[in-house]
């Protein structure tokens, strides 16, 4: 009995080794950095390592903008200002006097030798 108990353990044992040898195989695979997860993890660390630089720069360059805009708010407000209070100064000003009126010139006297012409119909029906 003892002799079968001895077999039974040394088979347990051996499949024991057996199963850790395959599984030593299968995360090695795994683990590999060129193929397997390893090399997915490691390509995916770098990525995020690419993202996290193009953020910063993205927030840099957006607080800049933000800056710049914030100061060309401030002087087209001041602008404004300054165009309001030069519109309600050319309220104040008088009517300009104009400086001396123009004789009217004579209206011609009719000449009875004045040849009219009538224009065709023709112009009128292109023109439409």
């Amino acid at each position: 009995m003892t002799l079968i108990a001895d077999i039974l353990l040394v088979a347990g044992a051996l499949g024991a080794a057996l199963y850790c040898m395959i599984l030593s195989r299968k995360l090695g695979k795994f683990n590999d950095l060129e193929q397997g997860m390893g090399g997915a993890v490691a390509m995916l660390s770098v990525q995020v390592d690419d993202m996290t630089k193009t953020l910063k720069n993205a927030q840099n360059a957006a607080g800049d903008s933000s800056a710049s805009l914030e100061e060309l708010t401030r002087k087209a407000d001041d602008m404004a200002k300054r165009l309001e209070l030069l519109m309600a100064a050319m309220h104040d000003l008088p009517e300009a006097v104009p400086a001396k009126e123009k004789p009217a010139r004579p209206e011609p006297k009719p000449n009875a030798a004045m040849i009219f012409q009538r224009h065709s119909d023709n112009r009128m029906e292109a023109a439409e």
